[in-house]
């Protein structure tokens, strides 16, 4: 199949795009959020095409994949020549956020639209997201594995968290500022030198979060960090505000899940004084991660909906 979609978040992307299809991602000159292309700090296969606003309108797509609202609402249709999504040719609407908002005006964008199929990456945003009539699945993340690279040798807990400083709550950034003054933490992400943190290349991050002794995820409400599950990946035991999906993604035997600050401090504490705990603590969440957030199995559910959604 020929995919479009736009580059939106990397890191989802990347594991997208390690499946069997061609993919074609637009690109502008000097690129900005409507036109990045390939990306430049993941690793993409050849099968990642890049197309300009031109070569898109010509261009045989057999399914169009969206990902924000102003790509349903213009964008996509634009860079098709008219082509309408959902109407003039199979579409998909990943939704990678939880709702914000009163329960009540939860509403997804794509809500009552037949044609369009939404898809949640996670079992909490198809809950609380109203799609109306519109056909709603969840396939849950998928990571490719970075493999076992925890050692834990630095006695420090760390967390990754792009533009912490401005998303405020929804990280929980206040959280990691009071928990940083009391427990030795590193926080690694764009934009976060005004927090003592740091901007990692892409290339060295997972290295650098190994080296760790335990991953904390302060996040309040976003629908699930693809951090987290990759810190559950490389082998490190995991410490977690337990909103959204997280009671669901990390059992008790991968790490401690609790909306209570205390209890979270404690944790990282006993993952910090026992390495010994935090090396089988990690070996369990390294299991979990591969048994429930596999490659294989991420790409087989995309394969499976192609199927039904392009008949």
């Amino acid at each position: 199949m020929r995919i479009m979609l736009w580059h939106v978040h990397g890191s989802w992307t990347t594991a997208f795009v390690q499946g069997s299809h061609q993919y074609l991602v637009p690109r502008l000159p000097g690129k900005g959020p409507d036109g990045l292309g390939r990306a430049d700090t993941w690793d993409w296969p050849p099968s990642v095409t890049e197309i300009s606003p031109q070569q898109a309108a010509a261009e045989h797509v057999d399914l169009i994949l969206l990902q924000r609202e102003r790509e349903l609402d213009g964008l996509a249709q634009q860079w098709l020549g008219g082509r309408r999504p959902g109407v003039d040719l199979p579409a998909v609407y990943v939704e990678h956020n939880a709702p914000e908002g009163p329960v009540n005006a939860m509403r997804h964008p794509a809500a009552d639209r037949p044609g369009i199929h939404v898809v949640h990456v996670t079992h909490f945003n198809k809950l609380f997201w109203d799609t109306g009539s519109s056909p709603a699945t969840v396939i849950e993340h998928g990571v490719v594995d970075p493999g076992p690279l925890y050692t834990g040798e630095r006695q420090r807990a760390v967390a990754a968290i792009n533009d912490a400083p401005s998303r405020g709550r929804v990280t929980g950034t206040d959280l990691l500022v009071d928990m940083m003054a009391k427990v030795p933490t590193d926080l690694f992400g764009m934009r976060s030198e005004q927090l003592g943190g740091r901007d990692v290349p892409q290339s060295r991050l997972h290295a650098e979060m190994a080296r760790r002794r335990t991953y904390f995820h302060p996040v309040r409400w976003t629908s699930l960090g693809l951090s987290l599950i990759e810190a559950m990946t490389i082998g490190m035991p995991v410490v977690a505000v337990g909103t959204t999906e997280v009671h669901e993604a990390v059992p008790p035997q991968a790490g401690v899940v609790s909306t209570r600050p205390d209890v979270l401090e404690s944790a990282l504490w006993a993952y910090l004084n026992d390495a010994d705990q935090a090396v089988e603590v990690g070996k369990a969440a390294r299991t979990v991660a591969l048994g429930r957030f596999g490659l294989g199995r991420f790409l087989d559910d995309w394969d499976d909906l192609f199927k039904r959604v392009t008949g």
